[in-house]
């Protein structure tokens, strides 16, 4: 192996917890045994009123026929473990998301069908299927429907009871994060929807992981710690989920329990106030790490979820909110709206979701998107995911042509960008945020990227400046959201327009750098990819060390 890999491999696994190293190698090792039969699956009934749950794009388009993520696939011709298909694709499979969508219960009919087949081609730890996350959603997703209306027969009964039996012996302990969080919710679902001695200690297994989890996953500030819009909202739906399941089952849980379900009820609000904060006005999620639509569930049909299960939001704040443990911010003034990445890029040992993307931001103007990231629309390992997790595909500064952290490999992150030097600044016409970062120091000159947020009445100022002595060429890029072109107005300057030439802003540039205007894509769901542009302005290594753009708007 190479000198320059190992120390790529040093920066990144230098931060994973030991857990993470001893339970993977137990987790590759160690094949547990296939859970026994089961004879009996006794369901408890509950004792009050279960919701409606946040309802997901449909995804069951025929008896077999499903499109997932943009894929359109048939389970009846191709089986349930296609070999052409990727990873997350096969994932998404088992996961039986429909049985929760939009107008599920026409489909009844489909989804009863669609569970035996998957019984009776699935059996026990073999395949995709029976890997710990998507069990976990499995098991949830069956029990949400059978409570929600649908009739699950007793042999998918006996199923879930061999399902989450095996879950318990393949808990995703050397990943922790969002996938031991679903593996702990599925074994609480399991544990109340099921009585007796099995049920009781799949209840209290999975009550003892989240009462670890949840204060660390969900932070002060209302966020879900790796700090992807996206995640965030599938993390508010389990919390939604749980209080929902708690409230059901309450005549179930001890003294003690009910304290704990309580304590993550009171988290919801702030949660519900950290996804509106990081969405747009058009009321989806801004691009930050991570993040696409289609995967969780519509903000409107979370925030629909909370006010049937009695939550109330906490009441948006305008003007400049930051959320000062995630590390995001928001400025909002008149029709302008911005939303800027301040954040780490996301826990230590776990930046799987991360992006490159440090002090990036997103813009609308009359409740339209026109600054935006490129988002994503692939996992795995490709040229195409390390593109969209770069600091090119997002809206921020580029130095010397490196990425801002050192992302690698689909999922991982060697060198990682420290934010520091956060002030706001708030006037009544006038708001300003101000922070830099480190992820250029290993450069010559040990080089910082300060960036400065103004927004005003009718304008935001973006000033950049580079804090150090090295001298290396850098370069800043906006990109546009779809619907938005930019063309050359004189004097250096750039008229962004809509439609037939509709004008909603002006850029102007303070220094001589080379302008462009790129072609490039934004990639709004999995399996999309939206031809957009992109403003780039590249400075050469005598440039000024600073460079202010201006955007200038009209009230609407």
């Amino acid at each position: 192996m190479k000198l320059s890999r190992i120390k790529l491999m040093w920066r990144t696994v230098r931060h994973l917890r030991p857990v993470q190293v001893y339970r993977r190698v137990v987790f590759k090792l160690v094949r547990p045994r296939v859970p026994f039969p089961a004879v009996e699956a006794k369901q408890r009934a509950p004792s009050d009123i279960w919701c409606t749950v946040a309802e997901r794009r449909q995804s069951l388009l025929g008896p077999t026929a499903v499109q997932i993520l943009n894929t359109d696939y048939d389970i009846g011709t191709g089986g349930w473990d296609a070999p052409a298909l990727a990873k997350l694709l096969q994932y998404n499979l088992h996961y039986f998301d429909d049985l929760n969508s939009q107008t599920a219960n026409d489909r009844r009919k489909w989804h009863h069908d669609l569970i035996a087949d998957w019984i009776a081609k699935n059996p026990p730890a073999r395949g995709s299927g029976w890997e710990p996350y998507p069990t976990s959603l499995r098991i949830t997703n069956w029990i949400k429907w059978t409570l929600s209306g649908g009739c699950l027969p007793l042999e998918a009964k006996l199923s879930l009871v061999v399902q989450t039996r095996w879950l318990t012996r393949r808990l995703e302990w050397h990943l922790l994060g969002n996938h031991l969080f679903v593996n702990a919710k599925a074994l609480v679902f399991s544990g109340l929807f099921f009585k007796g001695p099995e049920a009781q200690k799949w209840l209290a297994q999975g009550l003892k992981i989240l009462a670890r989890e949840v204060p660390e996953q969900i932070l002060p500030d209302g966020g879900q710690f790796e700090l992807s819009p996206m995640y965030h909202a599938l993390a508010l739906e389990d919390m939604l989920d749980l209080a929902n399941i708690a409230q059901a089952f309450d005549g179930a849980l001890t003294p003690e329990q009910k304290v704990l379900f309580s304590d993550w009820r009171a988290r919801i609000p702030a949660m519900l106030h950290w996804l509106e904060t990081l969405s747009h006005p058009d009321g989806r999620i801004a691009f930050f790490n991570d993040a696409s639509f289609g995967v969780a569930p519509e903000n409107s049909a979370l925030f629909d979820y909370a006010i049937r299960l009695k939550i109330p939001p906490t009441l948006a704040t305008r003007a400049l909110t930051y959320l000062p443990n995630s590390g995001y911010a928001r400025l909002e003034l008149g029709t302008g709206v911005v939303m800027a990445d301040i954040a780490p890029v996301g826990p230590d040992y776990l930046p799987a979701h991360a992006h490159a993307d440090t002090l990036s931001f997103e813009m609308s103007l009359n409740k339209s998107r026109v600054i935006v990231n490129s988002g994503i629309s692939v996992y795995g390992i490709s040229a195409e995911r390390h593109r969209q997790r770069g600091t090119r595909a997002h809206s921020t500064l580029c130095l010397a042509n490196e990425n801002s952290s050192e992302v690698w490999g689909g999922f991982r992150v060697g060198r990682r960008a420290r934010v520091s030097s956060v002030l706001e600044e708030r006037k009544p016409n006038a708001l300003k945020l101000t922070a830099q970062h480190d992820g250029y120091c290993h450069l010559p000159g040990r080089p910082r990227h300060r960036r400065t947020w103004c927004l005003e009445d009718r304008k935001l100022i973006v000033e950049d400046e580079i804090i150090g002595t090295g001298l290396q060429p850098c370069e800043i890029r906006f990109h546009l959201a779809p619907e938005v072109r930019a063309e050359a107005s004189g004097q250096g300057a750039l008229l962004l327009s809509v439609g037939k030439g509709d004008h909603i802003a002006q850029v102007s540039f303070s220094s001589k750098g080379t302008l462009n205007i790129e072609k490039s894509t934004w990639h709004p769901e999995f399996g999309k990819a939206v031809p957009n542009q992109c403003i780039s302005i590249r400075l050469a290594e005598n440039a000024p060390l600073s460079h202010v753009t201006t955007f200038e708007w009209s009230e609407k």
